[in-house]
């Protein structure tokens, strides 16, 4: 009896494995492009850096520079100090946080180099993983009380650039890599990076399209200008780039529920029959939050119907704040999935975690949806877009 029970008990549980496997995504590759280790960014807001310098270091990879590991914490560093400077000129009327655009990678090559994550890891604080939950507060409260005193002393940043040696280390004028010296211009030199060489693009229509303006986001400190596109040429740009061998940097809102830590990204649609289920009459009658809390225990575990997107619903959801700029990641390639339905391949900042150690698979429908903008290198523009864009 004792056996027939765990018997049972075997079987009820292959069974729920196999129908688990059954209605998970199974992806097979089109196009997969050379990335470096996925990284943490542990307890910071520094995203931006992470997904901007992956991209770097693929395109690296592109160019036949071979693989290297630069250091996103140098990034960070020096847009603290631009930053501090711009908020103290504006009198405070900036946002002063720990995030920031990809602009705040690629626009700081040539006037404050590059160097390798050996040279500066930003770990100065008896720490092996990023943690900038005191140095954010102290640097805020530090910049606000230079600000509130309308006055400022000739030393001001001295105290601030000195905040940043005691928690991220100093910043070397010269190091050695393989054996041969570099400061961070000449190491960009030897890499070949020059910021002129790539482009920000965004897809809104409240800006004309193939203009350039400066997307409307609190991150976006820098003002920043970003080519605007329709969003069906947007993805064009997107998917062809990849098919051509490099990777983009990809500013995106992961706070929607089709966003798993399953590694799934998706647009379920709430209103579908089809993911309401057998059940049609209680899913009708749950509200907005318990559909949303469902349909978050059910992404990446079930494939749901998901929605068609259009410029308009982009434009709505960017506008009534549905849409952030929360998130930067890094799309590297193309996958579909069992039912040949298009999915974008991401490496993400949040460690080895997740059923693909860290990397995510975001459809079609949540790339057109959700993303902010997208930094890439030139060369990789349709020709006809590049065209339009002027270049």
């Amino acid at each position: 009896m004792f056996q027939m029970k765990r018997f049972i008990i075997i079987f009820a549980w292959l069974a729920a494995l196999v129908s688990f496997s059954q209605s998970g995504y199974k992806f097979s590759v089109i196009r997969e492009n050379p990335i470096t280790p996925v990284k943490n960014q542990a307890k910071t807001g520094t995203c931006w850096s992470f997904s901007g310098v992956g991209m770097l270091e693929s395109e690296l990879i592109r160019m036949g520079k071979g693989k290297f590991d630069l250091s996103e914490m140098y990034i960070v560093r020096r847009n603290y100090e631009d930053k501090a400077q711009k908020y103290a000129r504006l009198h405070g009327s900036l946002n002063f946080a720990a995030g920031g655009s990809f602009a705040d990678v690629v626009e700081t090559i040539e006037e404050f180099g590059i160097i390798p994550d050996n040279a500066y890891t930003g770990l100065n604080y008896g720490s092996e993983k990023h943690d900038h939950g005191e140095l954010d507060k102290v640097l805020k409260g530090y910049i606000e009380g230079i600000i509130g005193e309308q006055n400022l002393s000739p030393v001001w940043y001295n105290g601030f650039t000195s905040v940043l040696d005691t928690y991220l280390g100093r910043v070397p004028e010269k190091f050695t890599y393989e054996g041969k010296e570099y400061t961070p211009h000449s190491f960009a030199t030897f890499l070949g990076l020059k910021q002129g060489d790539y482009i920000s693009l965004t897809s809104f229509n409240h800006h004309p399209f193939y203009k350039p303006f400066a997307i409307e986001v609190p991150d976006n400190w820098r003002w920043a200008l970003s080519y605007n596109l329709p969003i069906n040429e947007l993805m064009e740009v997107i998917e062809q780039a990849i098919m051509k061998g490099y990777t983009v940097a990809w500013a995106s809102d992961v706070s929607e529920a089709g966003f798993s830590r399953d590694g799934i990204a998706i647009v379920p649609d709430e209103l579908s029959a089809e993911n309401a289920g057998s059940d049609q009459a209680r899913w009708l009658g749950l509200s907005s939050r318990e559909k949303d809390a469902n349909i978050r225990a059910r992404v990446g575990k079930e494939m749901l119907a998901e929605k068609q997107i259009t410029q308009e619903m982009r434009q709505s959801a960017f506008d009534n704040y549905a849409t952030t700029d929360d998130h930067g990641m890094q799309i590297y390639g193309i996958a579909k999935d069992q039912n040949g339905k298009k999915f974008y391949m991401v490496k993400n900042s949040w460690g080895d975690t997740g059923p693909y150690n860290g990397l995510w698979y975001a459809s079609d429908p949540f790339v057109r949806y959700k993303t902010i903008s997208i930094v890439l290198h030139k060369d990789a523009l349709p020709a006809e877009i590049a065209v339009k864009l002027g270049f």
